[in-house]
């Protein structure tokens, strides 16, 4: 929801939130993000709500992306180990 036009307050929201503390994640098949909006959502679109959230944290979508996936290897600690 991140994405839509009148999420202005959302974004504000996730703009504040600590970049040690914020995930991306879809609502595969519901809500696809805008440019999406009235398709069925995919994983493969997450990248669309990932660049709208870098954009308001204003940080590259590069260090957003390093930073979403280190956050996963803290939370998921299985997943670091390669256990998953």
């Amino acid at each position: 929801m991140l994405t839509f036009k009148n999420s202005a307050d959302l974004r504000a929201i996730a703009r504040d939130a600590p970049l040690d503390r914020v995930l991306v994640e879809t609502d595969a098949p519901y809500l696809a993000p805008t440019p999406h909006r009235g398709r069925r959502n995919e994983p493969a679109f997450v990248v669309e709500t990932a660049r709208v959230l870098a954009e308001a944290k204003g940080v590259s979508l590069e260090d957003l992306a390093a930073a979403t996936r280190a956050n996963t290897l803290r939370i998921f600690a299985k997943m670091a180990e390669g256990r998953v």
